[in-house]
């Protein structure tokens, strides 16, 4: 007769958040709804944990699991912001409603009739254009979203994603406002081809058209972060937003004031990435590199803007030194 076999041991039931239990404290809200969610981190060799050689699966693998810039445990990182979807909704609700009464109470005041004719031509060429070059930041942001190797990454690039879109409605909201002010100044009609053709847009475009095909993770998130975007919010927006306040325009400095309230949050998120990133060996010289490639055409491109503008060659001077200066704290 054999002997009877003992029963399996019941595991222990996992605690909830098990994830987060090596900090031996309850998880803050930032902590569950954000860390450690990818599913398609699971399996490298097969993301979508079908055929590894699908398409999707091997572009995971070459544009993510690929990625010269290696990490242990991207999961390690944390947004400085500690955003979550919920506090987001909050916050960004009450920069709306500051711009919209801000447009609506300089509507009610006739703002846009007390602007001279020569710097509402300036707009329609320097700012109106804009729409194209907010979009295609939201469409970096978005890759970014999709390609991160860590769902606390992917949070903060998602909300950068909605800010971009942000960004965009406000141009086309007072591009929409000018021209029914100045119905003869191409508002609503001509970005397009100052886009394409204007000498203004040409290096911002370049740049753009040359980021947007960056399919390694890293480095898209790289370059929008660290290059495309303290070019755009220096040599551009603020630039365009002092020539504003010397024209007795009231509006632009205060949307763009909103604007960079989102831009200072992008900031302290992608510089700690880069912190992160640089503590293992090797990554620095992988950052340096992609530096040295891209800073240059970033360069070309806020000068070419704001050589159209007012003291031009001075205003990039000035937004590049805050460039560099950025680099240098980043430790590049």
């Amino acid at each position: 007769m054999s002997t009877p076999q003992a029963a399996p041991a019941v595991p222990k039931p996992l605690k909830t958040w098990s994830h987060l239990s090596g900090r031996r404290k309850k998880p803050t809200e930032y902590e569950v709804v954000s860390v450690d969610l990818h599913t398609t981190t699971d399996h490298p060799e097969a993301p979508f944990e079908l055929d590894a050689n699908m398409p999707m699966s091997m572009w995971f693998r070459q544009y993510r699991s690929g990625s010269p810039l290696r990490h242990p445990d991207w999961n390690q990182f944390r947004d400085p912001a500690e955003m979550t979807y919920r506090v987001y909704n909050i916050v960004q609700d009450g920069q709306e409603s500051f711009v919209c009464g801000l447009l609506d109470q300089m509507s009610e005041r006739g703002h846009d009739s007390m602007l001279e004719s020569t710097w509402a031509g300036s707009l329609a060429r320097r700012y109106a254009p804009m729409r194209y070059l907010f979009h295609t930041l939201q469409m970096m942001s978005a890759y970014v979203t999709l390609m991160a190797p860590a769902s606390t990454l992917s949070n903060c690039a998602s909300y950068q994603t909605g800010d971009h879109f942000r960004w965009l409605s406000h141009t086309a909201y007072r591009t929409a406002e000018l021209a029914r002010t100045f119905p003869d100044l191409g508002f609503g009609q001509s970005e397009r081809g100052y886009w394409e053709d204007d000498v203004a847009w040409q290096g911002l475009r370049e740049l753009m058209e040359r980021a947007l095909v960056t399919w390694d993770w890293a480095e898209a998130c790289f370059v929008l972060n660290v290059v495309v975007k303290p070019a755009v919010e220096e040599g551009v927006m603020l630039t365009l937003a002092d020539a504003a306040r010397q024209n007795g325009d009231s509006v632009l400095p205060l949307v763009v004031d909103s604007q960079l309230h989102d831009a200072r949050r992008h900031r302290r998120w992608s510089t700690a990435w880069v912190a992160m990133a640089m503590e293992q060996e090797g990554n620095r010289e992988v950052l340096q590199g992609w530096l040295a490639r891209w800073q240059p055409l970033a360069d070309r491109a806020v000068r070419s803007y704001c050589a159209t503008l007012p003291d031009g060659e001075a205003a990039a001077d000035r937004a590049l030194k805050v460039v560099a200066s950025h680099h240098r704290v980043m430790g590049l």
